[in-house]
Formats: C-alpha cells, structure tokens, sequence
C-alpha cells in the first residue's frame, strides 16, 4: 500500500475547497493520463475510463471544506455561502455541525489560491471565527488577506501524519480519489467519476447529469466516502460502513450483498449505519435523520434509474484537518474494491 499512501499524500496537498475544485481536478486528470487512463471534464464531474467502461462505476466527491473570499477582509465557510446552497434546508447532518464547532478553526493555518489555475496567493493563520445568525454561516477573521478579491478560495493547510496504526488529515474524501487512483494503477478497467460541491449538497446534480447525457443506466454505482463517528472505542469495532438507506431513498444494487459477502468472508467488521442510527434514536427516544448521501439523492432524483451503494470509511474527527481513520479500515476497502473490480 505505500503507492497508495504516496498518492494520498500528495492529493491532501492539494487545495480543492468546495466551489473551486478546478486545480484538484486538473492534479487527478494529469496524475490517470500518465496511466493512459482516458479523462474527460464536465461542469462539476471529472470521468475516468478504462478500457472497458461498464465494467464498473464507481464515484467519489473531490471538494474538502475550506472558505471563501465573499467581500473586503471578509471571509466565510465555502460550503454555506448563499451561491453553493443548491438545497440545504437547515436540517442536514453537517449543518448541525456548524453550530458547535467556530472556535476550532482558530490558529488553523490557511492558504489562498486562484480558483482556476490554483496559483499559490498567500499564507495565514485564522485568528478568529464566530457564527453570524443572520448568515447561518461561519465568519472568519484573517490577517493580511486583504488583498484578496471576493470569490477567492482559501484552503485549509493540510499533511498526512501516519501514527502507529492510525491516519490523520482532512481525508473526507481525498482518501476516496486516492484509492481509485491506486486501482486504476492495479489495473482496473472501469469508469470512475470525480464529483464537485458535495459539501454543499449539489454533486448528485452533476453525476445525474452525466447520466442522462448519455442515457446510461446502472444498478451497480458504487459511491465511496467516509463516515463519522464520536469516539475511537465505536472506530475500534468497525473496518467498513455500509448502507440499507438513506433519508432519501432505499439503496437496491446487488453489490450491497456482495460487498457484505466478501466482508463476512473476509472478517471484515462492518455494520449497516442506517439501522445502527435508528437503534440509537430507538434507545435515546429521539427522531433525527438517519442521513442524506450523494447516492440517496441520485436514485430519488432518477426514480430509481440509477440505483447502487455507499462503501465507507468509519473516522473520528469528521470535518477536521485532524479526521482519523485506522489503516485497517482502509487495507479492508482496498481488498473490497480489488475482489469486485480486478
């Protein structure tokens, strides 16, 4: 897996702040052409193709949080911005995460780039951060950014640490892109699509869009990501994160079944996190969504046209430069993918 870890490495250098993804996607294109994989750029999906292109789909979200220029020495959370709210309505999973968590972007290290070229603008550090109600945004104070123009993005500076048996960085979902990376490189023959603006809810519109353009149909889209969880002793029992469901659909792809297969076979740890939310909810007399998922918007938007399932990476840490996932987990979706692909 070191080839794997050196692709990871060099995608989380990489600044792909959601809205602005276009130099992360020109790093990936560059990165399968030198392979002779065959790359093609849409608005908001980068498409991989292998020799064989129904031989599998397999899709992956490219944006990472970080913040964006939106007027003079004014600076706010990238995902939450008016313009990239396609249709949060207050009530997702990583919304509720904006109300508790300003002050741990504080003395965070940040680097501004052009949205297009990725040309380097500058280096700071987050002195504070404080939610505007009005706004129900982040606002952030940065020094000596007052140069730049609204519409800049401004990443997160970010590396790879790799302690004992335990990887760190803002992986959501760099560590996806690095594992398609890495089996186009073993050899697969498939389709693999980079997707944009996950963060803000809009990357279904862009892969169903891709779709319908070519008027393809699958049963068999296979969408990997991480998924959160709150402590290292719930990390400690999983290897995968499967799916029955989402808030927005039921996931019906034979691949559910074979993923789980391969896992009882392979002593995988694995558990379905629809029903592990609901036996939470059903113990803390609670009602909460049980998620909303690329995949889950794309089969309720297609009415089941495109139908498929989610393979995830259980971390602690979601959303932070510090998410954390063991080296198990991510050896366990590697044997997953080259068992269904190679």
């Amino acid at each position: 897996m070191e080839k794997f870890y050196d692709i990871l490495k060099q995608l989380i250098r990489v600044p792909a702040v959601v809205g602005a993804e276009q130099p992360f996607f020109m790093f990936v294109k560059r990165e399968l052409e030198e392979m002779g994989v065959e790359v093609e750029y849409y608005d908001g999906v980068l498409v991989a193709k292998g020799n064989d292109p129904t031989k599998g789909y397999i899709s992956a979200h490219a944006d990472r949080h970080g913040l964006i220029c939106t007027g003079h020495n004014e600076f706010q959370y990238a995902a939450f911005i008016a313009k990239n709210q396609a249709d949060l309505l207050g009530n997702s999973n990583s919304e509720g995460l904006l109300k508790n968590f300003e002050m741990r972007f504080v003395d965070q290290k940040v680097q501004a780039y052009q949205p297009w070229s990725g040309t380097y603008l500058g280096l700071s550090t987050i002195q504070d951060a404080f939610l505007c109600p009005r706004r129900n945004n982040i606002i952030f104070k940065i020094d000596n950014f007052d140069h730049l123009m609204p519409g800049t993005p401004i990443a997160f500076m970010d590396k790879l640490v790799i302690n004992d048996e335990m990887v760190s960085a803002q992986i959501d979902n760099a560590i996806s892109i690095a594992m398609i990376i890495y089996l186009y490189e073993l050899g697969y023959q498939g389709t693999a699509f980079f997707t944009a603006a996950e963060e803000a809810g809009r990357s279904w519109r862009f892969l169903l869009e891709y779709f319908r353009r070519f008027d393809i149909t699958t049963n068999e889209l296979l969408v990997l990501d991480t998924s959160p969880y709150k402590t290292p002793e719930e990390l400690a029992l999983l290897d995968i994160v499967l799916r029955n469901r989402d808030q927005n659909g039921v996931f019906r792809s034979p691949l559910r079944n074979r993923i789980k297969t391969l896992a009882i076979k392979n002593k995988i740890k694995y558990h379905f996190k629809d029903a592990y939310l609901k036996n939470i909810m059903k113990q803390e007399g609670t009602k909460k969504s049980i998620g909303v998922t690329e995949l889950g918007r794309i089969i309720h938007a297609s009415k089941g046209e495109i139908q498929g399932t989610t393979l995830q990476i259980p971390t602690i840490g979601y959303h932070t430069m510090e998410e954390t996932a063991s080296k198990k987990s991510i050896d366990s979706m590697m044997l997953i993918l080259k068992k269904l692909y190679l």
